[in-house]
């Protein structure tokens, strides 16, 4: 692998939403998620990652150093027991019997974990299951880390009413021909979340390198394009914006760096819907020294 990221990072991702469902809310019927107070559309930092998972899955396919911890049909332990035969703790008593022999044990199983699991080097994890004989992997803090996602303008959540000609029981259907359903869509919405990359955990915790990085761009650039669905109707990523600091902890708070990128609704546009009814102004000039800004789309 590369070597260890040296620079922090923040970032900046715009994306929009048509006639779909881009993280419906289980609480509210499935509905996409919003702010009552407000009516600003929200989606997740969790929903965010498991799209990058999905991609890095995708591209990698379990290459060595680029496994996911977190997916589907994987037990949690069944991954950390691949940690404690590593230090070959076998047995009942195994666990104990090593770490009375190796104090440095804890550190060997975490970075089994980070050289081994892509996101846990990016996001951490926490690798504790409170389950009667469950394995203890420990905890660790990532150094890349997603806020919520928020829609630039209130949003109109849309409850769609449909039919189906796919009967669900020999009864229902001497009765009738078709059956309703419902789908939940924002008719348009565009999403700002903002993110953070921590050179100095990189460097004390996880081993995140300039490779994870890179992939870690791709991933956020692309995240949605193997990951369409009629329920999410149109998802694209429009702006991937990255401010690249010249030091490992940075030249400048990172909300200075965000009010730059001011998103905005164009002269004479009421009801936005398309990604062309705004504008995105970066205002190089709030960008202070030893701050480089890239737009990577």
């Amino acid at each position: 692998m590369s070597e260890v990221i040296k620079n922090k990072y923040e970032f900046l991702i715009l994306f929009d939403v048509e006639n779909g469902n881009p993280n419906g809310d289980p609480d509210a019927g499935n509905m996409p998620r919003i702010d009552p107070e407000t009516g600003y559309g929200l989606v997740t930092d969790v929903c965010l990652k498991r799209k990058i998972r999905n991609y890095v899955e995708t591209v990698k396919e379990d290459q060595e150093g680029y496994r996911i911890y977190i997916k589907d049909n994987v037990p949690l332990n069944r991954s950390d027991a691949e940690a404690y035969a590593y230090i070959g703790a076998t047995g009942k008593n195994g666990v104990k019997d090593i770490k009375k022999s190796d104090p440095d044990a804890d550190l060997k199983i975490r970075e089994f974990m980070c050289s081994n699991f892509y996101d846990i080097r990016t996001f951490g994890a926490v690798m504790t299951t409170f389950v009667k004989d469950a394995l203890n992997c420990g905890q660790v803090r990532g150094p890349v880390q997603l806020g919520f996602a928020r829609s630039i303008d209130p949003i109109i959540p849309q409850e769609i009413t449909i039919t189906r000609v796919a009967i669900t029981t020999e009864s229902d259907a001497e009765k009738k021909g078709t059956e309703m359903g419902r789908k939940h869509i924002v008719p348009y919405g565009l999403y700002r979340a903002e993110g953070y990359i921590s050179a100095n955990l990189a460097r004390k915790t996880t081993g995140f390198t300039e490779d994870d990085l890179e992939l870690l761009w791709d991933a956020l650039i692309n995240m949605f394009e193997h990951d369409h669905s009629a329920a999410r109707g149109k998802m694209a990523v429009r702006e991937l914006i990255v401010f690249k600091h010249d030091s490992e902890l940075g030249n400048t708070p990172s909300y200075k760096l965000f009010d730059a990128v001011q998103v905005n609704k164009k002269e004479g546009i009421e009801s936005p819907r398309n990604y062309s009814d705004y504008s995105v102004e970066l205002m190089e000039s709030q960008i202070p020294e030893g701050v480089t800004c890239t737009r990577k789309i």
